[in-house]
């Protein structure tokens, strides 16, 4: 019996959160904006449209250096809830052609095809969820097809928008090697410019030059981009890799309103600490913290920020302060509550490999310089804080 050959696909929505905006608003269509704290100067940007980044404009960017960039700028924000419908609708419509899918994201699936692709082309059927999404659903997407996750996830990020792009193994050297180290998948932010600076500037670079690479790198972090660019990793798509537990939540209603931010941030700060620890029982990390604000005519809003996986406490709560300086305007609220999403057992490749280690000797260190200080001069000598924007 012939073995059925695995055919995944990653398919990833092009700028989902601006897209969405537009969706909303038709006059950004074709303009350069992007998602923030509207009137303001204060804050980072979650995203911008691909009209904002060909002026250098990035998620990440403060507001400030944006409008340096671009002084007319179109800065816009969006109920979370839009996103989580748009979401629902392209996973729904995924489902018509798989029942293997992987959710990795609110806007990034894997699916596994293998099954359709016995009587369908693979370039057939990611055309026509792709122009299916677009027309029903006005969300452009990219589908990147391999016979694994990662080379598919790579396939993903090689045409935006609007691309498919098919990786097979032994096209591998040709189609990904000339590319930067800094689109390797798991390469974070912090790597790829040590290896950049020390003459690993492509994948080719990164794979031929072994002992360099090692040295910078180490040798589980090699040997994992090596096995993984040569189609040795997984090729099963798990839907229920990340369905153990999606997200955290706590919210409080009040009797009497509550209407100073000095009060919000003290709620907050109590339900913050609660999830944290829920958090930390459990084992999880969060990329996404999410404030809700419910006002006295029962209208609910909220925003969330991404950052790096974490779990702890100061981190947390330095962006649930940071969203109540965005959006809280002062009004008398009914309710308030924290959700912290994107949760994950265990810290993706990229953490695992380059950031956690030296996150916990850095730590490790900075205890050790606490506990020395505190001995020798009383234990309310120092102590950790909380950042301040």
């Amino acid at each position: 019996m012939k073995k059925t050959v695995k055919i995944i696909f990653h398919i990833d929505l092009n700028t989902f959160f601006c897209t969405v905006a537009a969706i909303l608003n038709p006059a950004l269509k074709g303009k350069a904006f992007a998602i923030g704290r509207e009137n303001s100067y204060k804050g980072v940007l979650s995203t911008a449209s691909y009209e904002a980044r060909k002026y250098g404009i990035h998620a990440g960017m403060s507001l400030i250096d944006a409008y340096k960039l671009k002084r007319d700028l179109i800065v816009t924000s969006v109920d979370y809830s839009y996103y989580e419908y748009y979401h629902e609708k392209f996973v729904n419509l995924l489902k018509e052609y798989s029942d293997i899918i992987e959710v990795a994201s609110i806007d990034e699936a894997y699916v596994d095809v293998s099954e359709i692709c016995q009587t369908r082309h693979p370039l057939e059927v990611a055309k026509e969820i792709q122009d299916r999404l677009v027309k029903e659903y006005s969300l452009p997407c990219s589908i990147g097809i391999a016979p694994t996750l990662f080379l598919a996830k790579m396939g993903s990020d090689l045409k935006k928008p609007l691309g498919i792009s098919v990786v097979r193994k032994r096209e591998v050297e040709q189609v990904l090697f000339p590319l930067s180290v800094k689109e390797i998948f798991g390469i974070g932010k912090k790597t790829y410019p040590i290896l950049i600076d020390n003459g690993i500037s492509t994948i080719a670079d990164f794979i031929y030059n072994k002992d360099k690479t090692i040295s910078l790198v180490g040798e589980r972090t090699y040997n994992y981009v090596y096995d993984a660019m040569y189609g040795n990793t997984t090729n099963v798509v798990d839907e229920n890799r990340y369905s153990t537990r999606q997200s955290i939540s706590t919210s409080q209603t009040y009797d009497y309103p509550i209407q100073t931010e000095t009060d919000v941030l003290f709620e907050l700060r109590a339900m913050t600490k609660k999830l944290v620890v829920k958090l930390k029982e459990e084992g999880y990390y969060t990329k996404t913290i999410r404030v809700i604000f419910r006002n006295t005519n029962f209208k609910t809003y909220s925003k969330s920020i991404s950052t790096d996986y974490t779990d702890n406490l100061e981190d947390i709560y330095f962006i649930v302060e940071q969203i109540v300086d965005e959006s809280y305007n002062g009004e008398a609220l009914r309710l308030v509550g924290v959700e912290l999403a994107g949760l994950t057992e265990e810290l993706p490749e990229e953490y695992n490999l380059f950031t956690f280690e030296n996150i916990l000797e850095k730590e490790k260190a900075l205890n050790q310089v606490l506990d020395e200080l505190n001995e020798k001069y009383g234990e309310s000598f120092i102590h950790k804080g909380v950042k301040n924007q």
